[in-house]
């Protein structure tokens, strides 16, 4: 005869029936796609494919794209005050013979005997403002104060001066560098969250929704109200606002997303690449949901024959990826099933394993009772 086996012992052959019984029944995950709404695609939105492919739009700065801004010419709206540390370029006639201001050129003579005009040997006669707002004229000539005066001012304070000391000076002042209102040549900017790029000291422009050239328009606009004719380059460094989604679905263990900038080039096989193509939890079951068109209420649902893109080299359904697309690779749905099994039957399992143990500590602590009285000539228990 034997032992009427109690509940929980009787729990986990059921659990596992019923688990045996959904797996021969086909359990497929949920699918939220309605294909009720489907509707057929317009030969004008034909879908492009690896062999077929479109050039995107213009592209559309938006956040958080890096913009690569090269100023070719900064020259500051006249009237300009000297500042200090701006370099200015002074050229001055009539200086003493051994100590001459702005460049100095030394001649050399041909085989011929014809004279051959040299280059200038010294620094040109750029002369940097300090931080007094003074420059220095170098030799015997001292230094001029020209801190907040205009080119002309600085010229004829520069000339009065001189002319305590030289007969007929002709001086000649032309700004080289200024200091507080120079940007670098080439940098990266970032296009911040209010849709500005924040140019210094210049302040922000607006770029959010624009082409490279109306943001180069948009650029040279704003600093007309700083410098002089102001010509600027413009390029994308970063292209971070433009991307598609590669969703893997990941049986009942947490969906895995991967985002990606879009370049305008790639298809799915480049996509799935990004993300070293198929998972033990991946199915070949994928598709491509993309937001619809203008004038259409769903969206379009582009399945994608894996195996005759791998194995075939078929270019129907190896689909152009474009902006906002989302890549879904659907889930092994055996691998869900004895995943989903795994989720109910563990819990049970821990407490079958543990009331199993709690049985053999009290039998073990029965037994170890019975040989010890039976030692004593007492009674069990």
């Amino acid at each position: 005869m034997t032992a009427a086996r109690s509940p929980h012992q009787l729990l986990l052959p059921a659990l596992l029936l019923v688990g045996w019984l959904i797996a021969l029944a086909g359990c497929q995950p949920l699918d939220f796609y309605d294909r009720t709404l489907e509707q057929p695609t317009p030969a004008a939105v034909e879908p492009p494919r690896e062999l077929a492919k479109m050039s995107l739009p213009a592209y559309r700065i938006e956040p958080p794209d890096v913009l690569r801004i090269e100023i070719h010419r900064q020259i500051p709206l006249p009237p300009y005050r000297i500042n200090p540390y701006d370099v200015l370029q002074i050229t001055v006639q009539g200086t003493l013979v051994d100590q001459p201001i702005g460049p100095k050129y030394e001649d050399t003579f041909a085989p011929d005997g014809s004279v051959i005009p040299g280059r200038p040997t010294d620094d040109r006669g750029y002369k940097q403002v300090e931080a007094d707002g003074r420059v220095n004229l170098g030799g015997s000539y001292g230094s001029v104060p020209v801190a907040g005066m205009t080119i002309e001012e600085a010229t004829r304070a520069i000339e009065a001066h001189l002319q305590q000391i030289l007969k007929r000076p002709i001086v000649s002042v032309r700004l080289a560098q200024p200091s507080g209102m120079q940007l670098p040549g080439i940098d990266n900017y970032l296009v911040g969250p209010d849709g500005t790029v924040n140019l210094r000291q210049y302040g922000a422009v607006y770029v959010t929704g624009l082409t490279l050239n109306e943001a180069k328009r948009a650029i040279e606009g704003h600093l007309a109200q700083f410098l002089d004719s102001p010509e600027v380059w413009l390029d994308v460094a970063s292209y971070n606002s433009k991307v598609y989604y590669i969703i893997t679905e990941g049986a009942g263990q947490g969906d895995n997303v991967v985002r990606v900038p879009v370049t305008g080039n790639e298809t799915v096989l480049d996509a799935i690449s990004q993300v070293r193509g198929l998972s033990q939890l991946s199915s070949k079951n994928i598709w491509i949901a993309r937001p619809a068109p203008e004038g259409f209420g769903v969206e379009q649902h582009l399945p994608i024959e894996w195996d005759a893109i791998t194995r075939g080299a078929a270019t129907g359904t190896n689909y152009q990826v474009l902006p906002g697309d989302r890549i879904f690779i659907a889930e092994d749905g055996l691998v869900a099933t004895a995943n989903f099994i795994g989720k109910l039957s563990g819990p049970v399992e821990r407490v079958v394993g543990f009331a199993s143990i709690f049985t053999s500590a009290i039998r073990n602590f029965q037994s170890t009772g019975r040989g010890y009285n039976r030692n004593r000539g007492g009674y069990g228990f």
